[in-house]
């Protein structure tokens, strides 16, 4: 008996052979629902993999219930992406350990990976930023932080932005929060789908971004520090997007 991890990747069709190998050795699967939104239905991977999915909310996932459950059968967590980007999977894995359970992981392609078709090298990247929605008398900051420690060292920022939070929104919140902590917006950079047939890059300054309503979700930002020529080169052809 043993819990699997296994990572999607970035569309429905993306899931690697060994991911469905596993997927057939398990008598229970569910999907991680509450880190991305995602670019495709629940009915439409029920149709690849051939399998009934149960849906994991936050809750059921922290609660090591999973673990539990791995105990007496074959368990598969399905999750976007690469099934370890989320930092409270890996508590999955270590109550495992703890537990005398076995555990498989299934890699598979994330947006970590996908950034890098911006031009904008991948070493180059400093500490990831999560951008929470805000509330009416909840408008968290510290994001920004990241930012600033990261421009500080020469470093681009990724900015994951949470989950059902509207494109429109998080151009508000970016720039209050930039505002705040004194980080200057130049151009900033917009990856939406990547690795669907949505996928779009954008690279626009904060002025040409406000009333567009051509992005869906799920989408990331990047703000870039200072770039090496072939960055510059190859990100400005994204600026001559007009879609």
């Amino acid at each position: 008996m043993a819990l699997y991890l296994i990572g999607l990747g970035l569309n429905e069709r993306s899931i690697t052979k060994e991911g469905l190998e596993a997927i057939n050795k398990c008598k229970k699967i569910y999907l991680e629902n509450y880190t991305v939104d995602f670019p495709y239905t629940q009915h439409k991977l029920e149709e690849i993999i051939g399998k009934n999915i149960k849906i994991a909310n936050r809750e059921k996932v922290e609660d090591l219930s999973l673990v539990d459950e791995a105990k007496k059968l074959n368990v598969a967590l399905l999750v976007y992406g690469s099934p370890l980007t989320a930092t409270t999977h890996i508590t999955l894995i270590d109550e495992c350990r703890a537990s005398g359970i076995k555990y498989h992981i299934c890699y598979n392609a994330s947006i970590f990976d996908a950034v890098a078709e911006t031009g904008l090298q991948l070493y180059k990247f400093g500490k990831v930023a999560s951008m929470p929605a805000w509330k009416k008398s909840y408008e968290p900051t510290s994001f920004m932080k990241i930012v600033q420690q990261n421009m500080s060292q020469e470093a681009h920022s990724l900015i994951l932005v949470d989950i059902g939070l509207e494109f429109e929104d998080a151009l508000v919140q970016l720039k209050k929060a930039a505002e705040e902590h004194d980080v200057p917006l130049n151009k900033i950079v917009i990856c939406q789908a990547m690795g669907t047939k949505n996928r779009k890059i954008l690279y626009r300054t904060l002025e040409e971004m406000e009333g567009y309503d051509g992005v869906i979700k799920p989408y990331c930002l990047i703000l870039p520090s200072k770039m090496h020529f072939v960055e510059k080169s190859v990100l400005e052809d994204f600026s001559k997007n007009k879609k």
